[in-house]
């Protein structure tokens, strides 16, 4: 009897064990990775679909082609087909590859998918990418998690009054800041239209470089805090009460003040629950696209709150608030409060842009007037246009010029 039950007990373990295995492939079919990365940094990517009749990869390692777009011309990733094998294995391999971290898609028949061979994704408000990273180079190496002491991101819940709603912030706490003892300062980071609070710990990869920084000595040990732009909402897309609501880029209350106004219950909260330095040599502030127009206009109607600010690929035209609803007194005189701002001796006014960005000519404009202030300003152009790429270059360059 005891032996019976034996056997059936191993029976039930294997079945179990099946099951939970189900999920794995056991060696069955052709055996091929994607991505491979060669030693001269070309890469082959792979796909096995046999019945597929055509398999193409989008990239932004490939050409960019130009797309018109409501009046602006955008770079998007370039489209290359795959070569079917005798096996039912669809391939393409790419010139050598500089240093960076790329994404891509597959497209099998005209649907766009993740590579099913990349266990590494990452989503962009309502798209998925895989995610390719090619080290090489000192900048790229920042994007790594390199063998270097480590802060802690967490997800951390604050009541926003003004907003009327509990929201998410993303914070990172240097390495050594539980047992410390020691007030840091604060940077503010702020993400694009249709981003949030994981866009800039995700596909910034603000984290790894401010570990980096600071380990190299180019960077101040800091708290970074990485808001939700978004007011309306409490968190991302599916972790808030709202359930597993479909990622959106237009959401309300975006850029029509109600950020801006609202961003002092942030900072109140950020000093009352850290040991940060709370004066103005002591903040930045600093964002992208629709970020960068945030942290414009925030710093500018609070000119004593920030010493650093940084606008990246920035919205800087007061005309881009849409159609005046919400708190327009916000982007009302806006050249006057920037006069206002670098009358108080800001340590640090920083742009960077793409020369291809579709919103250089803003920029410029915005340059133009600060020239003929005489505002002193850092700027940056980089090659690109209005690219993840080129704004973790920016956090990058920006950074190690903080809180000096």
């Amino acid at each position: 009897m005891m032996k019976k039950l034996m056997i059936l007990a191993a029976l039930c373990l294997s079945g179990m064990a099946a099951q939970a295995q189900q999920n794995l492939s056991w060696g069955q079919g052709p055996q091929v990775t994607s991505p491979d990365v060669h030693a001269d940094n070309s890469v082959t990517f792979n796909l096995i679909a046999p019945e597929a009749q055509k398999v193409q990869i989008t990239g932004d390692f490939l050409p960019p082609k130009k797309v018109e777009y409501m009046g602006n011309t955008y770079d998007t990733p370039g489209v290359v087909d795959l070569v079917k094998d005798d096996k039912g294995v669809w391939s393409f391999t790419s010139d050598k590859l500089q240093p960076e971290l790329y994404t891509y898609n597959m497209i099998v028949d005209g649907v766009k998918i993740i590579d099913p061979l990349n266990v590494y994704n990452i989503r962009d408000i309502n798209n998925l990418f895989s995610v390719l990273l090619i080290g090489g180079n000192a900048r790229t190496d920042l994007y790594k998690v390199n063998k270097v002491a480590h802060g802690t991101v967490s997800k951390v819940w604050y009541e926003s009054p003004t907003a009327g709603l509990t929201r998410r912030l993303t914070v990172y706490t240097p390495a050594g800041y539980e047992t410390s003892g020691k007030d840091y300062p604060v940077f503010y980071l702020l993400h694009g239209i249709g981003g949030d609070e994981n866009a800039w710990s995700e596909l910034g990869r603000a984290a790894q470089i401010i570990d980096n920084l600071i380990a190299q000595g180019k960077a101040e040990p800091m708290i970074l805090v990485m808001t939700n732009g978004n007011i309306s909402q409490e968190a991302c897309p599916g972790e808030t009460s709202e359930g597993f609501k479909v990622p959106t880029m237009m959401l309300p209350k975006t850029m029509e003040g109600s950020f801006e106004t609202a961003f002092p219950d942030v900072v109140k909260f950020i000093e009352k629950t850290y040991r940060v330095k709370k004066d103005k040599a002591h903040r930045a502030i600093a964002g992208l696209s629709m970020g960068g127009f945030h942290s414009l206009f925030i710093s500018i109607n609070n000119p004593d709150m920030f010493g650093y600010i940084g606008l990246f690929s920035a919205a800087v035209d007061q005309q881009q608030n849409g159609n005046g609803e919400g708190h327009p007194e916000i982007y009302a005189d806006r050249n006057a409060k920037i006069d206002n701002l670098f009358a108080k001796n800001p340590k640090l006014f920083w742009i960077g842009i793409g020369k291809t960005d579709f919103l250089i000519k803003n920029n410029n404009d915005l340059r133009a007037y600060l020239d003929s202030k005489h505002h002193k300003y850092t700027y940056l152009e980089t090659d690109g246009g209005h690219i993840w790429r080129n704004w973790r270059i920016y956090l990058s360059e920006f950074t190690p010029l903080l809180f000096k």
